[in-house]
């Protein structure tokens, strides 16, 4: 759906400023890898704090009290590992599958001549949100209840017991692949504006690494609204290798009864030895 003129006029200046140059510049807005590798490069530059925390706890042992409890640093090793795997993935399957879904669900920037009123925009992308956490949620319920999809398509995730900012991207090339999917399909049923879109995408990105960034600061998202997991509520859901599927959001987990405490306690090897054998 198009915005006519009255939108237009409600629309922001810095929006539409923002939507202008984006419609100037077609081949960066149409460009059918370029989605991919602005994704790519949001993720690392998102991912980059985290790693100078990382090195800063070496030297200033205070930055560790915002650890969540029983998880570990990742060292520099981990991250250049991690780091290797995600480039390698994104070059031999994201970056091509990307261009082909862009390709088939490409629209035309001139359909949107007026960029969406900050409301609009702010709504559509927290549909997004919402449609995307569902979405997860059943998949990743289902994949972690059928010992042969986790084997073959999620174990790899799981590797990184110990949570770290990187890692939200660190999973098998198929699990990458399918959350493109639900990502674009997210947007597609919400019907949002591409510059809505747009701010799901990057939103998606920094809950994701959030997410995995293994600190429970004062000012984190779920402290601030409860109704988010946050880090610790993702970390649990690692250690126990069970409950808390869902990515964002907490009411999924708390309507289907595998929410998991906050402040587990270790996993014990029970968990794991199940996991491991597809229980």
């Amino acid at each position: 759906m198009t915005l006519n003129g009255t939108d237009a006029a409600v629309a922001p200046a810095l929006l539409q400023s923002a939507w202008d140059a984006l419609r100037a510049r077609p081949s960066l807005l149409l460009s059918p890898a370029g989605a991919a590798c602005l994704a790519l490069a949001a993720h690392l530059c998102f991912s980059a704090p985290f790693l100078l925390l990382e090195l800063l706890g070496e030297r200033a042992p205070w930055v560790h009290r915002y650890r969540i409890a029983g998880a570990r640093a990742a060292d520099k090793r981990r991250w250049c590992r991690c780091l290797a795997r995600i480039a390698y993935k994104y070059a031999v399957a994201v970056l091509p599958f990307a261009a082909l879904l862009q390709l088939l669900a490409r629209r035309s920037a001139e359909e949107y001549r007026a960029a969406p009123p900050l409301f609009r925009a702010l709504s559509e992308c927290f549909a997004c949100l919402l449609v995307f956490d569902a979405l997860f949620f059943i998949t990743h319920y289902v994949v972690h209840g059928n010992p042969w999809l986790y084997q073959n398509f999620h174990r790899s995730h799981h590797k990184n017991r110990d949570t770290f900012a990187l890692a939200a991207q660190d999973s098998s090339i198929e699990e990458l692949l399918f959350q493109q999917v639900l990502a674009v399909s997210s947007g597609m049923l919400v019907g949002c504006h591409p510059m809505s879109e747009i701010f799901f995408h990057l939103l998606n990105i920094w809950l994701a690494v959030e997410d995995h960034c293994g600190y429970d600061f004062p000012w984190a998202r779920h402290r601030l609204l409860p109704c988010f997991g946050g880090p610790p509520f993702h970390q649990a859901h690692h250690q126990h290798l069970r409950g808390n599927y869902a990515p964002y959001f907490r009411h999924w987990d708390l309507i289907f009864g595998t929410s998991l405490p906050i402040c587990a306690a270790k996993p014990s090897t029970s968990d794991f030895t199940q996991q491991a054998l597809g229980n």
